[in-house]
């Protein structure tokens, strides 16, 4: 139990009420309070005035309970809620609050135009409350289950003008979207009842490749693996080990010009895509290029492709070369056919590609980080950002132009994906959040908490805690604009792929927030409301026909997982950590619907994991809670436990690190999880993690290039060309051939 000072019990009561966690339990099961100074600066980080710390005591008491009066009036002085979240074949209630005695008419506007359904507000007693002078009743009503799925509106139309006067704690008018005194309009999201799983996949289970593209350095790469190795990849992966799928690293947009942040789970747009991960030779205009221009993009290429062989991942010369390509391409007047598509693709994006090629174009002149821009830069909205629009409209059509070539080509490995017998394809990887002063943090500025970001508790894997660095989307903002971000940055995820996984999908739940200056220990879950998030997650992939994965490992709430499950989300088994006490799971107790897998990428690759280098690594990164050989003897007896389980199953046919991956796979493969993913890096027995959870600089994370067991650099064609494929594959076909008879 941790002893802290008690929290004043007005400040615990509004903090429960704006969703904010005022203790929680912990992955050792141990519940802690909330320090005071965390609730005040989460609470404040979302727009509630609170008292401040410097504050006398009797002053912060009248500032919460100033502000728990507030957050209790929040809903009687909304006609409606500005979002409502119903899902397909179920009857969704919703409470009015309307002046007493007025008269109201709800209409459901559906989303393909058609004529406006009439909702009838329910009879019975009305529940009353006295409001900023007005009296306000509850009017409760029901949105019938069979409305067909969809973002729809809700019209209320009230006839009497006195209504509260009181704004939500963004600023926006409590009430919701308004165009007069007596009309409100709010967000109706009719979700599925479930994601549909594709045809076939709880009969035939499938087996894919996990991937970070950016080691996937073929010979003709840029120093960094791209969309057409992605394509050449599934190909190989479809027609030679016969994999159903490839689950690759988060692709968000990095920063438009070097210096580019290694990490592709700190991205400064979650909304688009990385123009590094594009080939320059396979844009059409390549085809019309002067003579002159295309010998420089050749020569281009010819220089990055001697970085193919280093034993780092340099992002910043391979964008260095790209760009100057790409810029060169730009200036290829286009054939009409491509002049018009690009129009289109601009006009579909709309205002959200607008923002971020306007933030591009800015920061190639003032730098990534918008917080030290001139002033009058840092409103989207600013007249000066408009003026700056008109004088560099060349440079913003340039980044627009980016992401089309971006869609283009990542749509085609796709669909090379596809015609080779894949499943599902591409797989795409949805990151937590995105870069706290990149464009997203720009544009989005609204929907973001300032003053905090967000992380995860101390658990067994990360005895410090952590701090992703990132600022996290508010609640009440999601709330407000009808879920909008979130839709945007789903629908920009499943663009192009047969399914997403969604990293930490239990932030979809709740977030751990930190208080900027803060550590990870002192920071609290701060409460999404999950109907919503699931509704949008599962709208959007059902009608892309894809399947969602949720990384649902780390300290999970209770009925968490059951309410995934419900909705189609298929969950994570990772080998290492299905154990009880010690004792490995049997693979199959592994749930059906979830993706089963040996490893991840936040670990250190399997015949790595079983030499404990994972342990070496935190050792001489200082990352230990423990003495060293305490942590060394529970990490052996952990593989020794797995080992000895392969071993009983007669799985380990010798005594490489091959071998052992190989029986890991096959057992792994004996679960009932309609997917199992196979690490690349596995492959080749590579022995280097691509990354270590909680550092930075300490460490070259995502900067290393796949390797085999002795630490030689391995090409996509060599990778390709091993023995390692064959082997797992074969392993896993035996293992799932005896469970499902395939």
């Amino acid at each position: 139990m941790t002893a802290i000072a008690a929290v004043p019990p007005a400040l615990a009561e509004l903090a429960e009420a704006c969703g904010v966690a005022t203790g929680y339990t912990d992955a050792h099961g141990v519940h802690h309070d909330v320090p005071e100074h965390t609730l005040r600066a989460v609470l404040a980080s979302m727009g509630v005035g609170v008292g401040r710390d410097d504050a006398d005591g009797d002053s912060r008491t009248a500032d919460d309970r100033a502000a728990l009066e507030d957050a209790r009036l929040r809903p009687w002085r909304q006609l409606l809620p500005p979002t409502v979240v119903a899902r397909r074949g179920t009857p969704t209630s919703v409470s009015l609050h309307i002046p007493r005695g007025a008269t109201v008419s709800v209409t459901a506007h559906l989303e393909d135009g058609g004529e406006p359904i009439v909702l009838v507000p329910l009879r019975g007693p009305r529940v009353q409350r006295r409001v900023d002078g007005v009296t306000m009743e509850q009017v409760p009503m029901s949105v019938p289950g069979d409305l067909p799925t969809g973002w729809h509106r809700l019209v209320v139309v009230v006839d009497h003008v006195a209504l509260p006067t009181g704004r939500t704690a963004t600023g926006r008018t409590a009430a919701g979207r308004t165009d007069s005194a007596r009309t409100v309009e709010s967000t109706l999201i009719v979700a599925p009842a479930t994601i549909p799983l594709p045809a076939g996949l709880d009969e035939r289970p499938a087996t894919g490749l996990a991937a970070q593209l950016y080691q996937l350095r073929s010979r003709d790469s840029w120093g960094v693996g791209d969309f057409a190795d992605l394509g050449t990849l599934a190909e190989w992966g479809a027609s030679g080990p016969g994999a159903d799928f490839v689950l690759i690293n988060p692709v968000h947009c990095g920063e438009p010009f070097p210096p580019v942040s290694p990490s592709p789970y700190l991205p400064t747009s979650r909304r688009f895509v990385s123009p590094l991960y594009l080939r320059p030779e396979l844009v059409p205009e390549y085809a019309d290029l002067h003579p002159a221009d295309r010998a420089r993009v050749d020569e281009l290429a010819r220089d990055a492709a001697g970085m193919n062989d280093d034993d780092d991942i340099d992002r910043n010369r391979s964008w260095t070369a790209k760009l100057e390509a790409l810029r060169v391409l730009f200036s290829v007047r286009p054939t009409p056919e491509r002049a018009d598509a690009f129009g289109e693709f601009v006009d579909g994006e709309g205002p959200g590609l607008h923002a971020f090629a306007t933030w591009c174009a800015i920061a190639g002149e003032h730098g990534s980080d918008w917080t030290r821009w001139p002033v009058a830069l840092r409103d989207p909205d600013s007249p000066d950002v408009a003026r700056f629009v008109r004088q560099h409209r060349d440079e913003v059509r340039f980044h627009q132009w980016l992401q089309w070539i971006t869609v283009e080509q990542r749509a085609d490995a796709q669909r090379r994906a596809l015609e080779a017998g894949m499943r599902l394809g591409v797989v795409h990887d949805l990151a937590v959040g995105v870069h706290p002063t990149g464009a997203d943090a720009w544009s989005l500025s609204g929907s973001l908490a300032r003053g905090v970001s967000v992380g995860a508790p101390p658990d067994v894997y990360n005895q410090r805690g952590q701090d992703w660095s990132q600022p996290p989307l508010r609640p009440d903002a999601l709330a407000e604009s009808g879920y909008r971000p979130f839709r945007e940055i789903v629908r920009a995820a499943l663009r192009g792929a047969g399914g997403i996984r969604v990293d930490h999908i239990l932030g979809l739940f709740r977030l751990w927030w930190i208080p900027e200056g803060c550590p990870p220990t002192e920071g609290t879950y701060v409460r999404y409301d999950a109907e919503a998030m699931l509704a949008v997650l599962s709208l959007e992939a059902a009608r892309a026909g894809a399947v969602v994965i949720g990384e649902d490992l780390g300290t999970v709430a209770p009925g968490v997982r059951e309410m995934l499950t419900e909705r189609g989300v298929l969950g994570t088994s990772v080998m290492w950590f299905e154990n009880r006490g010690g004792v490995p799971v049997d693979p199959e107790e592994y749930r059906a619907l979830c993706m089963a897998s040996v490893t991840t990428h936040d670990l250190v690759p399997t015949a790595g994991y079983a030499e404990l280098v994972q342990v070496d690594i935190r050792e001489r990164l200082g990352q230990l809670a423990r003495d060293v050989e305490v942590e060394r003897s529970a990490a052996a007896s952990e593989v020794a436990a797995f080992v000895a389980c392969v071993r009983d199953r007669g799985l380990l046919e010798g005594d490489s690190p091959l071998d052992l991956v190989a029986a890991f796979y096959a057992f792994t493969a004996a679960s009932p999880s309609v997917l199992l993913a196979v690490s690349v890096a596995d492959l080749v027995a590579d022995r280097r993690p691509v990354n270590v959870p909680g550092t930075s600089v300490e460490y070259p994370n995502w900067s290393v290039p796949v390797a085999d067991g002795a630490g030689r650099v391995v090409g996509l064609e060599s990778l390709m060309a091993s023995s390692g494929a064959g082997r797992v594959f074969a392993a896993i076909d035996a293992a799932r051939g005896d469970l499902f008879g395939v």
